[in-house]
């Protein structure tokens, strides 16, 4: 331990900090994503669409089934050479790695966002749908302005656990070459060879951010459960 140098993060920490955004604006975008989309597929199967809802539930089945990693790889490779023959150009159309890594995750995480809101449409009454069509509201403006606010509100303990594995999934990005918190972390480590010092910040950074979410998601569990005790 006498011979750990963390000096050398004060010189390194503009490129970690680089990574660290990089891993942040994944996760956002991935959140974003993924919650439109799982809001849609879960509102698909809900109303219970003929075929549509089949080919979600397909797609939710197929997408929680194999691993992330496996996924990238896919999109990164298979899907240029779908748009090269889709083109009738025949040549694989590039899609970069940062698109792939933003597409790629926000596809991934609605299949589970989705389950998610699912779920929490399944636990409201049906009370609320009979309320809302009795004082004249369209099916859309019963969605939007009845239900998915109270299904987002009840559900939000868990959508944010689910965001805290996917910043933690970010890292995965170092298959595809890119420079998330851990990636920058490693290429320093590989150049100045303090493996050590670089990995144990990551740790901390890791440790810290998800514990402050984490207790974000305990005091929001407080929250739902006071509230519904006050009804």
């Amino acid at each position: 331990m006498s011979s750990l140098d963390f000096s050398i993060l004060v010189q390194a920490w503009p490129y970690l900090w680089s990574g660290l955004l990089f891993s942040l604006s994944l996760t956002a975008a991935a959140f974003a994503i993924g919650m439109a989309l799982g809001t849609v597929f879960a509102l698909v199967q809900h109303a219970e669409v003929p075929i549509l809802g089949q080919v979600v539930r397909g797609y939710i089945a197929l997408i929680r089934s194999i691993p992330l990693i496996l996924v990238l790889f896919w999109f990164f490779f298979l899907v240029p050479i779908v748009l090269g023959h889709a083109t009738g150009n025949g040549r694989p159309i590039p899609i970069g790695a940062t698109w792939t890594a933003f597409i790629t995750f926000g596809l991934f995480e609605a299949a589970y966002y989705s389950e998610i809101i699912r779920v929490g449409l399944r636990s409201l009454n049906k009370g609320q749908f009979e309320a809302a069509h009795a004082l004249g509201l369209s099916r859309f403006m019963t969605y939007r302005l009845v239900i998915l606010p109270q299904v987002i509100r009840v559900v939000s303990p868990i959508i944010l656990s689910q965001t805290i594995i996917l910043f933690q999934d970010t890292s995965l990005v170092y298959v595809l070459s890119l420079t998330d918190l851990l990636g920058a972390a490693s290429k320093l480590a590989q150049l100045n060879g303090r493996l050590v010092e670089m990995y144990l910040f990551v740790a901390v950074v890791y440790l810290a951010i998800c514990s402050a979410a984490s207790q974000a998601v305990v005091a929001l569990r407080r929250k739902n459960t006071l509230m519904s005790l006050t009804r």
